[in-house]
């Protein structure tokens, strides 16, 4: 069976998750049906990274396999249209080996966190951004950033149904970029860089960072509540809304 990996972009509002739930809608199934539609008795998809309820990608990848032999671009086509209305998007298609597995071939994973504080209320960004009230001190969030880098127990970013074997993980990249506006807000894009990441430790980092750039955290409370390897020295975790799956890397590119 020819396998097939797919470049996605979605909208998480709609949506439980990436992962397929009984009774709730998820990406994955509106994905899945899309190739039923094409092929009978498709097998299973698998993601690089099952989001969670409420989070956007504009860079997941899945792979599926097919009995035809599909052009790319035939079936990124093909998948478009029986994926109306659902806000999910293929915008990118390529043939793989039978061994490629968009999961475990991964060899690293981006995210992006955005925060826009404004006073005004958001109406085109609405569900797309975490808005907060008041202006953040950028340095100050990416100075208690870098007590993240690195190789480190990240226990106290880790939620209490965490599944991974080990709260160690490396992180790669943890970039605090201020972007200006023309609404007179102020913008707050987290960079985040890391071969796999703990569950909701991205919204962690993004919820202690709005503390230390409101000035109610330091930056040396981010590397005290580290090393404390304790989930009540986290800040509050951030809202999905604010979270994109921007981008999955493979020993050779992909698409």
């Amino acid at each position: 069976m020819p396998r097939y990996a797919l470049l996605l972009e979605y909208d998480g509002g709609p949506f439980a998750g990436w992962q397929t739930q009984i009774d709730l809608p998820s990406v994955q199934d509106a994905v899945e049906a899309a190739l039923a539609r094409l092929e009978p008795d498709v097998p299973r998809i698998a993601a690089a990274g099952r989001t969670d309820a409420g989070v956007h990608a504009t860079g997941q990848v899945a792979h599926c396999d097919m009995v035809r032999d599909w052009s790319p671009f035939r079936l990124s086509e093909a998948l478009n249209y029986h994926l109306k209305p659902a806000p999910v998007a293929v915008v990118g298609a390529a043939r793989v080996a039978d061994d490629w597995h968009a999961r475990f071939s991964a060899t690293e994973r981006r995210y992006v966190f955005r925060i826009v504080a404004r006073r005004a209320p958001l109406v085109l960004e609405a569900g797309r951004v975490w808005q907060v009230k008041t202006q953040l001190d950028a340095a100050s969030m990416q100075a208690g950033a870098d007590h993240l880098l690195g190789k480190h127990d990240f226990t106290t970013f880790r939620a209490a149904l965490c599944q991974a074997r080990s709260p160690v993980k490396t992180l790669d990249e943890l970039r605090v970029e201020e972007v200006q506006r023309g609404d007179g807000g102020q913008e707050i894009r987290l960079h985040v860089r890391a071969r796999s990441f703990l569950h909701n430790q991205v919204r962690s980092f993004a919820g202690t960072l709005e503390r230390v750039g409101s000035g109610a955290w330091s930056p040396q409370d981010v590397k005290s509540a580290l090393e404390a390897r304790d989930r009540a020295r986290c800040g509050p975790v951030a809202p999905p809304q604010g979270l994109y799956l921007a981008g999955v890397g493979y020993p050779a590119p992909v698409f």
